[in-house]
């Protein structure tokens, strides 16, 4: 068994901190500009961020270790494999943290679950816990929320599938110096959410290849423990990997920083996110999205219809930021550009996030089947 030379480096003397000089040239092209599939991602990142190799694999593993980085993974496009939506639910006040604990901790197909509230009282500013659901190809994703709503006790919940992407990245450490306005030089181009058809030799591959990289996997081959547990050689599971990349189902290669948490020295890097909340007229979805996830502040950008409780909103975005006044400004500018190109705003609204968990959505028919068995027949609520 080869000797990973990177094992002897000692991590009580590197640099964790996000806003350290090399840490932060790392991470504004670990966090989301390695694009698709990547045999050498570490190799990559060093490339593109004038970084030193071996520096790039001791820093990534140090604030991996050190809590600054949550997790390292390659992303899945999971709009290409499964059924999606953002879900709003009304739940009582007094069963709200147990029904954000129950997301978080029970159920894997909830992937962002946040606690929203509103700066006034507007419609559906009664709808608090926020989440992502995604279910497996062949299954009902409203039969699985009823199954939530009982086990939670909700009220009701409203189910937001996504029409269209414009917008799907987070790279916190870059948009922190982006001025309002910043926007790129042509529309944001729809992204749809079609399900790609995969053989079993896929599947393998890809769910050998979502799992979080530990930090002995950060390294010269991430991938060839994950291609020897697939059954397959390393050069194969590379070939399909990258098949799959052609389909369109394969995200980027991330570093997800703890961006809620405090680092251990107390350093945030975001404090507010925002989930802003337009209705542009109908027949102008399209073009209002393209126009909104054109500025490059944008971390997800989506055609979603919020219906009647949610004043007919149809393009839904988020911010994030340490300045809730800035991230204000960054609306006004999008705002201010939409009027300006003749895209009229029937309604706008932000909802603050505020206490938020975020996990990889499941996607594996198998653990579906496993989790109605053991939850389904359950009378609820269990919380």
């Amino acid at each position: 068994m080869l000797s990973d030379p990177f094992l002897n480096m000692t991590a009580e003397t590197t640099p964790i901190e996000h806003t350290e000089e090399i840490n932060a040239r790392i991470l504004a092209v670990s966090e989301d500009r390695v694009k698709g599939f990547h045999r050498h991602p570490f190799q990559f990142i060093a490339e593109e961020s004038g970084v030193p190799f071996e520096t790039v694999v001791e820093r990534i593993r140090a604030m991996l270790k050190g809590g600054v980085i949550r997790r390292v993974r390659q992303t899945l496009l999971a709009n290409k494999l499964a059924e999606g939506a953002l879900v709003a639910w009304k739940v009582p006040n007094d069963k709200l943290d147990a029904a954000f604990d129950f997301m978080f901790k029970q159920d894997p197909f909830s992937g962002h679950v946040v606690l929203r509230s509103t700066d006034r009282e507007v419609s559906g500013s009664d709808y608090k816990l926020w989440t992502t659901l995604k279910t497996p190809q062949g299954t009902d994703m409203r039969e699985h929320a009823d199954v939530l709503k009982r086990l939670t006790g909700a009220e009701e919940y409203l189910l937001m599938p996504a029409h269209g992407i414009f917008a799907l990245g987070v790279g916190h450490v870059r948009r922190k110096t982006m001025e309002p306005g910043e926007k790129a030089d042509e529309p944001a181009k729809m992204m749809t959410t079609n399900i790609a058809d995969m053989d079993e030799e896929e599947w393998n591959v890809l769910l050998h290849l979502k799992g979080e990289l530990s930090a002995e996997e950060v390294g010269p081959e991430p991938w060839a423990g994950r291609a020897e547990a697939a059954g397959t050689t390393l050069e194969r599971f590379c070939e399909v990997a990258k098949n799959l990349d052609k389909k369109g189902v394969i995200g980027r290669f991330s570093t997800f920083l703890e961006h809620v948490k405090p680092s251990q020295a107390g350093v945030r890097v975001t404090r507010f996110n925002g989930l802003f909340h337009w209705k542009v007229p109908d027949g102008m979805q399209e073009r209002g999205g393209g126009e909104v996830g054109r500025h490059t502040i944008m971390t997800h950008c989506y055609w979603r219809e919020g219906g009647p409780r949610f004043g007919n909103v149809n393009i839904m975005g988020v911010v994030h930021g340490t300045d809730k006044d800035l991230i204000m400004k960054h609306k006004e500018a999008i705002d201010a550009h939409l009027a300006s190109i003749g895209i009229p705003v029937e309604y706008t609204n932000v909802f603050w996030g505020g206490r938020s968990e975020i996990k990889p959505s499941e996607i594996s028919p198998i653990v579906y089947r496993e989790w109605h068995q053991k939850w389904a027949g359950v009378e609820g609520p269990v919380v």
